[in-house]
């Protein structure tokens, strides 16, 4: 049986015109299901490259320049970007480190719950709403039903955090990434 995610040889390269800067460099992870993995490291040590790599979202001019990212025993590091939109949020869920930049201003939580799970489930209209609710139920969200109409300024950073970590759930993942999950 295969691991549920395995990283071999991983590099992460952020290429400038005075060089190249190595965010990560041979890197090797094996992850077990039911498994919890924490990365530990000074800022800038490319602990949110490690989280980005995989799921393929590494800031320009950042890119993988070796190594191997296998989940579910198939490779991720060379899958399109409908490929690798098919395994985000459905197979691979992601905490982002800043809730402020993670969640759109001009949509109400509501808003950014529904279009989630019917973008990453099989669910539609009122199960939607249902599913929706109870995210916000499990991660300790007080009066989900009136709370789904607010707007992410209207909520605490604590609460903000919760609704990205609803967001992350809601397609019920196999991998959990967390981004810096104790600062708030």
């Amino acid at each position: 049986m295969s691991s549920l995610l395995e990283i071999k040889k991983l590099e992460v390269c952020f290429p400038s015109s005075s060089g190249k800067t190595y965010a990560i460099q041979n890197l090797e992870i094996s992850l077990e299901k039911g498994e919890i993995l924490g990365i530990v490291g000074e800022s800038g040590a490319g602990k949110s490259s490690v989280g980005n790599a995989i799921i393929d979202l590494l800031e320009p001019p950042g890119r993988i320049t070796k190594g191997k990212i296998i989940f579910n025993g198939s490779s991720l590091e060379n899958l399109n970007d409908a490929q690798m939109q098919s395994i985000r949020g459905k197979k691979i869920g992601m905490i982002f480190q800043d809730p402020l930049t993670s969640l759109n201003p001009l949509m109400t939580i509501g808003a950014q719950l529904y279009e989630t799970i019917e973008k990453v489930t099989n669910l539609s209209g009122k199960s939607i709403f249902n599913k929706a609710i109870d995210l916000l139920k499990s991660v300790g969200i007080d009066q989900p039903e009136t709370r789904f109409g607010s707007y992410p300024h209207q909520f605490s950073g604590g609460m903000r955090q919760r609704v990205v970590i609803a967001l992350a759930l809601a397609g019920d993942p196999d991998l959990i990434i967390a981004d810096e999950p104790t600062t708030a």
